[in-house]
């Protein structure tokens, strides 16, 4: 029972990055996915979130309008494109698995925004 994250890496602010999330050992598609990220020095704090099914997505009033969540059940995966990215986008970012049987975390990937 597992998520991986991938996708991390040094980006200049204005630029993009996808992050990928990919689920092993568990139903999937029962479960909610999260990211969460996690800069220096701040608490954790919930970027997106997408429904088991993908039909309803929610944003942190930070990223509203640059980052889009996204999941393939078929493939297992969840998404997170970032667009326009910012400094303080800086942190390691973190797949969640979530429902009424489990919670499941992975290690994170870390995203770097600067020049």
């Amino acid at each position: 029972v597992q998520v991986v994250e991938s996708g991390g890496g040094l980006v200049q602010p204005g630029g993009s990055l996808r992050l990928s999330c990919a689920a092993s050992g568990f139903l999937f598609s029962t479960f909610t996915m999260k990211w969460y990220r996690q800069g220096p020095g701040q608490e954790r704090e919930l970027v997106a979130r997408i429904s088991s099914e993908g039909r309803r997505r929610d944003y942190g009033d930070s990223v509203k309008g640059r980052f889009t969540i996204s999941r393939d059940n078929n493939k297992k995966i969840v998404y997170l494109q970032m667009n326009n990215l910012k400094p303080e986008d800086t942190a390691v970012y973190y797949c969640n698995a979530n429902n009424a049987w489990g919670n499941i975390w992975g290690q994170g990937t870390q995203v770097t925004v600067s020049s």
